[in-house]
């Protein structure tokens, strides 16, 4: 028995050392050493281009105007008139734009944090109609037909974004989730016209049937609006720095049109 395994322990050592003499292509040609980590860390810069949707609510957004046109009238303590769901509702249009943007990264290992500043310049935006029209009895006993027609308008120039991004890095791919605060400039003009008559036989000559004819434009020009941002995207790494950008971003205005712009973009950047 001892003479068996004392042979057995000499033919392995025996192989052993065969093994250690043979050619690498012999042995196997896997590696150990770990894929090269791209290098995010680093200031960087970029231009873009973007198509999206903008999606806002008309609905009493000239409120404030016919309450001016109407205020201490009898028309407007009778029927309210200001308040009137009037402004055409919802509308959703397309636009397109283009821009840059520009930040910092800090890497820890595959994991990625920044902030970015990112702008766009474009045509977003749109405009609604609406009318109503109602018969109502005054407090000084007029019978009034009024109708209220409403035409509201918004267009947003440009939009900015201050943003902090977290991504892992996966290869030459980095994947990002981010969020921030959104400043855009826009011209809004809100038109309401309130015409009519009020009808009264009680009354004297001359005062039975009076016409009612009111119109006034309010209009705010390259007017600061703000909000928030929240998106993804990713950054993929060409070579030397270069890098390509795809990215989805909703941005949610704060106005008295109620405003939110989604956004699909394309870039390309430099890492430094």
């Amino acid at each position: 028995m001892r003479r068996l395994l004392l042979a057995a322990v000499m033919f392995g050592a025996a192989s052993g050392a065969q093994a250690a003499d043979m050619p690498d292509f012999l042995r196997g040609s896997f590696s150990d050493s770990p894929a090269p980590r791209i290098n995010w860390q680093g200031y960087y810069i970029g231009g873009q281009g973007s198509f999206g949707t903008s999606d806002m609510n008309f609905t009493g957004s000239t409120r404030t105007v016919a309450a001016a046109l109407l205020a201490n009238t009898a028309i407007e303590a009778g029927g309210q008139v200001s308040d009137w769901p009037v402004g055409g509702g919802k509308v959703s249009t397309h636009g397109h734009g283009y821009g840059g943007f520009a930040g910092y990264n800090s890497q820890w290992d595959d994991v990625v944090f920044g902030v970015e500043v990112n702008y766009v310049h474009g045509k977003f935006g749109g405009s609604a109609t609406g009318s109503m029209g109602r018969s109502f009895v005054d407090p000084l006993g007029y019978t009034d037909s009024i109708t209220y027609d409403s035409i509201s308008s918004m267009a947003i120039s440009d939009m900015g974004t201050l943003r902090v991004r977290g991504g892992y890095a996966v290869g030459s791919f980095l994947p990002y989730l981010f969020g921030g605060v959104a400043l855009g400039q826009a011209n809004i003009t809100k038109t309401a016209h309130i015409y009519g008559e009020q009808v009264n036989p009680a009354a004297a000559p001359g005062f039975q049937n009076i016409p009612v004819d009111l119109r006034a434009t309010d209009g705010i020009y390259s007017h600061l609006i703000y909000g928030y941002s929240t998106g993804i995207g990713v950054d993929v790494m060409l070579c030397a720095g270069l890098f390509l950008r795809a990215e989805w971003e909703y941005v949610r205005f704060t106005s008295s049109v109620d405003t939110s712009v989604n956004t699909v973009r394309a870039g390309l950047g430099y890492k430094f």
